[in-house]
């Protein structure tokens, strides 16, 4: 079994039991944990089993009980929970703490949809989990492929629920995907949808538009999906229902782009931040589109590289500009571009836009040097 604190100014790491028991009767185990003092004051507990391999039993949990021993504060709560909630499910629940003369969170069970294109005919070999991370913290990684419900399959889209109860995240941020498989294949994910179950709006929109090439027993994708916007109320949800509707009816019509985008070959050039960029043409703008999967290289946007990625969108006609940027994450995010070139496969034609320049957080406008 693992305890993850949540305090006021951060989170401990995972605390295994294992070698923690202080006191233990038939029904009764007390474990003496020291955390770090700068966590603050604890708000919450998440509590599970380290893994859902080598046949664990199931683990009951009546009642839970934590007192500062400084202060002797204390609070207790009843469980009454079995882990996994669910054959092969969730194997962690969490929950608020309240101290004495402190409001404490509320549990809120959230809604997460996933639109994909493939990921149900596969859902027997891969392992997908998402952490969806807020201003008051977060999930934890959670499974994705486990006690699926709202499945919808058609020939091209495809969605399907997953529940996560977790004390209040307050403002969704972000959420991490990790994707692992036991055999090679591809997975096409188109966005995510996350809502609390009882209100119908917000819902947060994470949009992903990539296909993961995901190789068999390799160390796990990771991805980081920022939020792209908020959908707050039914004529804006009908809206983008529509546009969806509208979008499955001309998948043959979408149009093949190829982007190679060329790094600086000067000092602290290359960045780890998470490009993302959109198409301009004289018919329509494409959606925003997260530059994440190189086909050369497995970390993008080194000094000195090209990094090519194949994107489908719907027809735009010819290229006019293009937007790019990144979120400013990760250490020396600085970036400096040098050119993207762009190949559109219907109509045989490539296009330069020149930038020679650093991008910093904020998104750069490039228009079209040439084409042939």
């Amino acid at each position: 079994m693992v305890m993850v604190f949540y305090g006021s100014n951060g989170k401990s790491n995972p605390v295994s039991m294992e070698n923690k028991v202080e006191h233990q009767t038939e029904n009764q185990i007390t474990y003496d944990i020291h955390l770090p003092s700068n966590l603050g004051t604890l708000y919450k507990v998440r509590l599970g089993l380290q893994s859902l391999e080598n046949n664990i039993s199931q683990l009951s949990l009546c009642r839970f009980k934590i007192q500062n021993t400084s202060t002797l504060d204390t609070f207790s709560l009843t469980i009454n929970k079995t882990l996994p909630l669910s054959p092969n499910g969730d194997r962690w629940i969490e929950f608020p703490i309240q101290w004495p003369l402190k409001e404490a969170f509320s549990v809120v069970t959230y809604h997460l949809t996933v639109f994909s294109r493939n990921i149900l005919n596969e859902r027997n070999l891969v392992h997908m989990t998402a952490c969806i991370y807020g201003t008051r913290g977060d999930t934890g990684d959670r499974s994705l492929l486990q006690s699926l419900q709202n499945v919808q399959q058609g020939e091209k889209n495809e969605s399907f629920l997953v529940i996560v109860d977790a004390v209040d995240l307050g403002e969704l941020e972000k959420i991490v995907l990790l994707i692992s498989s036991k055999a090679d294949c591809k997975l096409d994910i188109k966005k995510l949808h996350v809502q609390e179950a009882m209100k119908e709006h917000p819902i947060y929109v994470f949009e992903v538009n990539e296909e993961f090439s995901v190789i068999a027993n390799k160390p796990k994708i990771q991805r980081e999906i920022p939020g792209s916007f908020l959908i707050r109320g039914a004529k804006q949800k009908n809206d983008i229902d529509n546009n969806l509707k509208k979008e499955g009816s001309q998948v043959k019509n979408l149009t093949e782009y190829t982007i190679k985008v060329y790094t600086g070959d000067k000092r602290g050039a290359g960045t780890d931040a998470n490009v993302h960029i959109i198409l301009f043409g004289n018919e329509d703008k494409s959606e925003v589109f997260q530059l994440s999967q190189s086909l050369e290289h497995q970390n993008p946007f080194e000094r000195g590289k090209v990094d090519t990625f194949k994107i489908k969108t719907k027809k735009l006609g010819s290229l006019r500009s293009v937007e790019i940027g990144h979120d400013g994450k990760g250490f020396a995010s600085g970036w400096f571009l040098e050119k993207v070139e762009i190949t559109d496969a219907a109509r045989n034609s490539i296009h330069c836009f020149n930038c020679n320049r650093s991008v910093d957080q904020s998104v750069i406008t490039l228009y079209m040097l040439f084409s042939f």
